[in-house]
């Protein structure tokens, strides 16, 4: 399956996506409104954490955008090879692949710091005690998005406030803001 790079210096491109029943890519429709509420100047020179990367869209998408550098979390292993093979293929040095579920990454992870994380879970496990984890990797005023199924409860933090909430069909996308160190 074939996704396309929306806008940016890569925008146009094409990217491979596994198209397994364990990983899902999130539509152009839904990847696009993602980055139009984000808007351009927040994309620009950032560290991004792209989690359950899957195809690497997101972090792709970012990087394509202004983002200065990504790492991906990807555990299955046909995913993380086609994120890789997708990375060489656009030419793209900002970025790092993690073979590893993200709850494991996360745990080893010290003194790593993200302005933007992308959270998009499978849908059958959308694990959100690892997402609330990932809460301690965002930079003060830092953004995460998760992406997740439903209308139903989202993990919540101290320090941390829900700035925006949308749905697209099946794809809901909730923003979240970190206001303080936790």
């Amino acid at each position: 399956m074939k996704l396309r790079i929306i806008a940016g210096r890569l925008g146009g491109r094409t990217i491979s996506s596994a198209g397994r029943s364990s990983t899902h890519a999130m539509s152009e429709r839904g990847r696009n409104s993602l980055f139009n509420i984000l808007g351009t100047e927040i994309i620009q020179n950032v560290k991004v954490l792209d989690c359950f990367a899957g195809s690497g869209a997101l972090g792709l998408e970012a990087i394509s955008r202004g983002a200065g550098s990504c790492i991906f979390v990807e555990k299955d292993r046909v995913a993380a090879k086609i994120l890789q093979e997708n990375i060489d293929t656009l030419a793209v040095t900002e970025c790092r692949v993690v073979r590893a579920t993200v709850a494991s990454w996360e745990s080893t992870t010290k003194d790593a710091s993200f302005d933007i994380i992308f959270a998009d879970p499978p849908y059958h496990d959308l694990q959100f005690s690892t997402v609330k984890k990932l809460f301690r990797l965002l930079k003060p005023g830092g953004t995460m998005v998760l992406s997740h199924t439903g209308k139903g409860e989202v993990p919540i933090q101290d320090g941390i406030v829900v700035v925006d909430n949308r749905s697209y069909g099946n794809l809901n996308l909730t923003f979240f803001c970190k206001v303080t160190d936790l």
